[in-house]
């Protein structure tokens, strides 16, 4: 490839602006993606407010009943015969 020869400082800004203006445009390309590939990755806003949710139920003293209590609770509703 021929380096390009210039005649004017005119050329060479012009030249300079149109790369500064691609390098912006492929910046914004590359944070577009990353905001897609973000969203794709981590859950939707209504997956996040319930674990927001669940979040502040199992913290503190209540939180640590129920992370003994739940696993009890599950088995027994799945042990647990019909009819009774």
């Amino acid at each position: 490839m021929q380096p390009k020869k210039y005649s004017s400082y005119a050329e060479i800004e012009h030249d300079l602006e149109i790369l500064k203006l691609e390098k912006e445009i492929y910046f914004q390309k590359m944070k577009l993606s990353y905001e897609k590939t973000k969203e794709s990755v981590f859950p939707s806003e209504p997956a996040q407010g319930f674990y927001t949710v669940y979040k502040k139920v199992f913290s503190g003293a209540l939180g640590s009943i129920l992370k003994i209590a739940l696993p009890y609770i599950i088995s027994w509703f799945i042990n647990r015969k019909r009819g009774d």
